[in-house]
């Protein structure tokens, strides 16, 4: 899945042309990289219920995925910036505990920015099933009690 190199008709089709145009603009091996990115949220998207229809969008003018239906989630973005060529990006609110509680869950299966992503190499291979649950954490964390996630009953 993420990491191979396929044809454009592979992925799911675009919902705006702002969209695809932004896709269209990166590097072959990026596009092929932040495609199956998006492909991977909107399937865990799909099968995660309360999620509903999420809302493709440009946020700074990242790729976004919102789940503006239900409400249900936090916004996550992706994209690739040339001042880091080898590397691509999945962005959380930073004002969430969503990367926080990834690190707790997974902490030595991906790099960290800070409190606000994740990083990828684009040569190396991603953790898809880790990646999909963080991505399913995300799209729930306003059903779900995560915002209460390190925090802990009795006295010690």
């Amino acid at each position: 899945m993420l990491g191979k190199v396929h044809s454009m008709n592979k992925y799911k089709p675009f919902q705006n042309n702002k969209i695809s145009q932004k896709f269209s603009s990166y590097p072959e091996d990026v596009r092929s990289k932040l495609l199956d990115l998006r492909n991977l949220i909107l399937e865990v998207a799909a099968k995660t219920k309360g999620v509903g229809t999420l809302d493709e969008c440009l946020k700074w003018n990242e790729p976004s995925f919102v789940t503006l239906e239900s409400k249900s989630g936090s916004t996550i973005r992706i994209d690739w910036k040339k001042s880091d060529p080898e590397r691509y990006h999945m962005y959380f609110n930073c004002n969430t505990k969503l990367v926080s509680i990834f690190k707790e869950l997974f902490p030595d299966d991906f790099e960290y920015g800070g409190n606000r992503s994740l990083s990828f190499a684009l040569k190396e291979k991603t953790p898809v099933k880790k990646l999909a649950k963080c991505i399913e954490i995300a799209l729930t964390y306003n059903l779900n009690d995560y915002k209460n996630f390190f925090e802990f009953e009795g006295n010690g």
